[in-house]
């Protein structure tokens, strides 16, 4: 059975925060050479602009099975 994406996404945020940074720069740097539309750039762009304000210490971040229950809390409301 082929993996998915959210399946990927899963495991990986089982790993710890400073694997998950160097995971996401290298999955931003395989798009780096790929040819992008107009929205693709932006969401390129847009995923830098916070990944530098994590590495900066400009954001304060949560492990994603909190950041998810908030989520979920948000819904229930």
């Amino acid at each position: 059975m082929p993996v998915t994406p959210e399946d990927l996404a899963k495991e990986a945020m089982k790993m710890p925060s400073e694997a998950r940074a160097r995971l996401a720069d290298l999955l931003v740097q395989s798009l780096d050479d790929a040819p992008l539309n107009s929205i693709d750039r932006a969401s390129l762009d847009e995923a830098k602009r916070r990944r530098d304000e994590v590495r900066e210490g400009e954001v304060n971040t949560i492990p994603g099975d909190e950041a998810l229950q908030e989520v979920r809390d948000s819904l229930k409301r």
